[in-house]
């Protein structure tokens, strides 16, 4: 499991080192096949005919390819059995090993470098999938300015898995004509399946929260969006007939700086957090998205209009915080732990620090082992600053 961050993409022909091998921004690669190869040599120097060593210049080649570039794999490929000519040559005639290994020397650089090759294409080859899944998490959870539609915001997202970087959970903040709408969902489901669903409904959100006037028309349009999607899916021979994705809509009305309108369709309910305390904003009214035809009446949604105090934060969270669970298997609990630390220090309602805290304490809960990706959201009002023009209205 790791946080997963925006990374840039390097250049493909200068793979990454890992850190431990560069010292002030320079490769050290090649320091500890260096010093293996100073010393075999002296070691084979300094002990009787019994013990000799020179033909381990071998994996001098074959530790280089393991940690350094072709170019520095090959010198090393040249200079192992160079050095073990020299070093034969200057010992008495009968401690010279000879021909044979000086053979064996010189294949297991040609070896090494082979290998060293596969190695730099397969990192290569890994850098550049890192990088798509990196631009194509940009692409879906974008990047958000600060104070973005009159909002304070934070957010982190965890994978599950370590090699992951991109998955079903989803976020967002449309500034429109009828003030700020923020979204938070979670597609059932892993997997490139569940990010096309996501990218779907974010696609959808993004155009209906910015034009329509009513949050229950956006709600209805992401259904519709959901339907479609999967019925395309469908169509086209894959298994999302049973596909659905929770969430949560927000709207800051303009017009009313204390309140906004809020949908929860089958999701976990925000919490709001304030100096105050901590309280459930209110229970799931409506059903996951994709699952509307099973709704008992045929009307959307209602929009719940609830009171939001200035300096009051809301948690957006995903069920992989929720269902994060100990050693024991308990749950770890949300809304207590947010509520003590709160009431030890009234400044973690920051959204900021809130996340920062719930993101810790979910990994020292389950002892950073993630059962599912998890999305952790936090939003407020700026204080002060409403949503009008240049803070989340008539902005793309």
């Amino acid at each position: 499991m790791r946080a997963v961050s925006d990374g840039e993409a390097g250049p493909q022909d200068d793979v990454r080192r890992p850190q431990l091998l560069r010292v002030r921004g320079r490769s050290v690669a090649w320091v500890p096949p260096l010093l293996l190869l100073v010393g075999i040599v002296l070691v084979d120097f300094r002990t009787s005919s019994d013990f000799r060593i020179l033909s381990w210049i071998v994996l001098v080649p074959g530790i280089a390819a393991a940690i350094c570039g072709v170019w520095g794999t090959a010198v090393f490929a040249v200079l192992a059995p160079v050095t073990y000519i020299a070093a034969d040559a200057v010992l008495p005639h009968e401690y010279q090993a000879g021909l044979p290994d000086l053979v064996l020397a010189g294949i297991g650089g040609v070896l090494a470098t082979l290998a060293c090759v596969v190695r730099v294409r397969g990192e290569r080859r890994m850098l550049h999938m890192e990088d798509v899944a990196a631009t194509i998490r940009r692409t879906v959870l974008r990047p958000l300015p600060p104070g973005w539609g009159g909002l304070d915001h934070a957010a982190v997202y965890l994978a599950a898995d370590s090699e992951a970087r991109v998955g079903g959970d989803f976020y967002d903040i449309q500034t429109g004509l009828h003030g700020t709408r923020v979204i938070l969902g979670d597609v059932q489901g892993k997997g490139l399946a569940a990010v096309e669903a996501a990218a779907a409904l974010l696609g959808t959100f993004r155009e209906a929260a910015y034009h329509e006037p009513d949050l229950t028309t956006v709600a209805v349009r992401l259904e519709v969006r959901m339907q479609r999607h999967i019925r395309m899916r469908t169509a086209l021979g894959g298994e999302d007939g049973d596909r659905f994705a929770t969430a949560v809509l927000l709207g800051f009305p303009q017009e009313q700086p204390d309140a906004m309108d809020a949908v929860v369709l089958g999701h976990e309910s925000p919490l709001v957090v304030g100096p105050d305390g901590v309280r459930s904003l209110l229970p799931a009214h409506g059903l996951p998205l994709g699952l509307g035809e099973l709704a008992p009446t045929d009307g959307p949604p209602p929009v719940r209009r609830v009171p939001l105090a200035p300096g009051e934060t809301l948690l957006l969270t995903t069920d992989g915080v929720t269902e994060a669970r100990d050693g024991d298997g308990v749950f770890y609990p949300l809304a207590t732990e947010v509520a003590e630390a709160v009431a030890a220090d009234p400044g973690i309602a920051q959204p900021r620090r809130l996340v920062a805290f719930v993101r810790e304490s979910t990994l020292r809960h389950c002892g950073g082992h993630l059962a599912d990706d998890t999305t952790v959201f936090a939003v407020r009002r700026r204080a002060g600053r409403g949503n009008g023009e240049g803070n989340g209205r008539l902005q793309p």
